[in-house]
């Protein structure tokens, strides 16, 4: 692969090679750092614990009054989860425009990873019925983590060349997964052994939630030391005035997307194909502990066997997509997500190996599908748009993910049956595949201004 003379994405001058992959290596660190978020606090502890602590706090129905309104305890983390979506949905295209006009996306990626560290590392005083808390930090936590990881994949076409992007975005959620697994393995051995430790349970938790948050603070540190700013693009300066009005800058946002229609077509499709495999990670232990009468330590070790293997599911699929292309790996990734499910639906109950053989074949594909669609995204952001764009991408990764839980839920309340659930997710990986096929991403990137690689 040829070597660049300059940044990849910055007409200040020269920039070694030596440089560009220092950068690289700070930048796979912010993935290294948050990622124990989603593992150890959203995905295993916070949602049974902020539910026993809304429990602990209901009238003698099964409710509380935040606000005065009645809200089932059982239904508070879901309802937190969701207000903070609402809450990065408004964010996002704001602080992504001030960060393409101002050109300083690293002191905006300091202040919400450390809100969002911060709001972390306050769960541990998350007990009692302190329910609010809980709530209110989940949000600002939560919101926080997808603010920032829209300027951490803004970041992308700035330090790889067009060529290595599959590589450095597949290696950046390998760090991710491998500090994900790693922290749950001490977390789980806090959380099994608190007795040992002179701990009581729910202490344990808090200690696990807070513990993600200091990780997540302290090896933010490594990107903010490497990364740098760019000079704003003189385009991306001329609506600078409009910053103020959040509703304002993302009408102008999607106006400006309308003028790259292959570019809104590969985020239609990703929306929907990542909405099935975002369902599918929510639900996993819901239809393993409900369908299958899983025990919650199967649970909990099927994710850490997801998070090991994903690694080198994202490294793998990143050296197919170096022989393939990062659009027909995907494609391919899509067909095998289908069969997750197929072999899902049949299952049997109170077989665990079995359950562990579905979560190793979602390791191998989830890091991989998910680290090469943020870099094809990448190759078809026009430059000087690259934070402003990456908040509709994230808007797609996280701000609108409710469709497939919805048509779980739907599926459930109407057969009874989370087998027909969990087969129902197969609309969005056909639909998803239907729509990635039929877009010409090599006319995409032309079409966004943009070099086109050898193979992609």
């Amino acid at each position: 692969m040829p070597e660049s003379t300059g940044s990849p994405a910055s007409p200040e001058g020269p920039v070694s090679p030596a440089e560009r992959r220092r950068e690289q290596r700070g930048w796979y660190f912010y993935d290294f750092a948050c990622s124990v978020y989603s593992t150890s606090v959203l995905t295993v502890f916070l949602g049974p614990y902020l539910t026993s602590v809304a429990k602990a706090a209901a009238d003698p129905e099964g409710f509380v009054h935040p606000l005065g309104i009645p809200v089932r305890a059982g239904s508070l983390f879901a309802y937190a989860v969701s207000a903070s979506i609402v809450v990065a949905v408004l964010a996002m295209p704001l602080v992504g425009a001030a960060a393409d006009r101002t050109g300083r996306k690293k002191p905006l990626l300091a202040a919400s990873a450390y809100v969002g560290a911060t709001a972390t590392t306050g769960m541990f005083f998350l007990s009692g019925d302190r329910y609010l808390l809980g709530a209110f930090l989940l949000i600002v936590a939560n919101a926080s983590l997808s603010v920032s990881m829209v300027l951490y994949n803004a970041y992308l076409p700035q330090i790889a060349e067009p060529d290595e992007r599959d590589t450095v975005s597949s290696r950046g959620w390998a760090f991710g997964y491998t500090s994900g697994a790693l922290v749950l393995v001490l977390n789980l051995v806090v959380y099994s052994g608190h007795e040992s430790f002179g701990l009581t349970e729910g202490t344990a938790v808090r200690i696990c939630l807070a513990s993600a948050g200091l990780w997540w603070g302290a090896f933010t540190l490594v990107p903010l030391r490497r990364l740098r700013d760019r000079h704003a693009d003189p385009a991306a300066r001329a609506g600078e005035g409009s910053v103020g009005s959040g509703w304002k800058q993302l009408r102008a946002t999607l106006k400006d997307m309308r003028r790259h229609p292959l570019t809104l077509s590969f985020l239609l499709a990703y929306l929907i194909y990542n909405d099935g495999v975002q369902t599918v990670i929510s639900q996993a232990s819901v239809y393993g502990s409900e369908e299958l009468g899983l025990d919650q330590t199967t649970l909990i070790t099927a994710v850490l066997l997801v998070q090991v293997l994903a690694v080198a599911g994202a490294l793998g699929m990143g050296r197919l997509a170096r022989s393939y292309g990062a659009k027909r790996t995907i494609l391919g990734s899509l067909a095998v997500w289908t069969a997750i499910l197929a072999a899902g639906y049949f299952l049997p109950a109170d077989a665990p190996v079995f359950f562990y053989c579905l979560a190793a074949a979602i390791g191998l594909v989830l890091g991989g599908s998910q680290a090469l669609s943020r870099s094809l995204f990448s190759h078809l952001v026009p430059r000087g748009k690259e934070a402003e764009y990456f908040s509709a991408y994230e808007m797609s990764d996280r701000g609108l993910s409710w469709l497939g839980p919805l048509v779980f839920g739907l599926a459930y309340q109407l057969t009874g049956s989370y087998r027909d659930a969990i087969i129902s997710l197969v609309i969005f990986f056909a639909v998803g595949f239907v729509l990635l096929a039929r877009v010409p991403v090599r006319a995409a990137v032309a079409a966004a201004g943009n070099p086109v690689p050898d193979r992609i």
